[in-house]
């Protein structure tokens, strides 16, 4: 994890990203991905959710070198706004 602010990501751009990415992996519109619906009423199960995470790792990689989400933080990931919420912590978003 990076101990510097990342001035160049934003939330708004946290949440577009996790939006978009999690409409892929559902194969859904990305309108329909709301921040504060839960990903199980998404239709996301376990495994959506690790490829959520190996996305955005992916993505966000390019920003932060070594960026990774551990494993036991993935209960915590549980909608787009708290996905958003710890990206923006770990990544000291200002």
């Amino acid at each position: 994890m990076s101990d510097a602010t990342n001035p160049s990501l934003s939330r708004d751009d946290l949440t577009a990203l996790v939006r978009e990415q999690l409409a892929v992996i559902l194969e859904r519109p990305v309108e329909e991905i709301g921040e504060d619906v839960p990903f199980t009423e998404l239709g996301a199960d376990s495994l959506a959710l690790i490829e959520l995470v190996e996305a955005l790792e992916e993505r966000l990689a390019t920003q932060v070198e070594g960026f990774h989400i551990d494993d036991a933080d993935l209960e915590g990931l549980s909608s787009v706004h708290a996905a958003v919420d710890y990206l923006v912590a770990r990544l000291r978003v200002g």
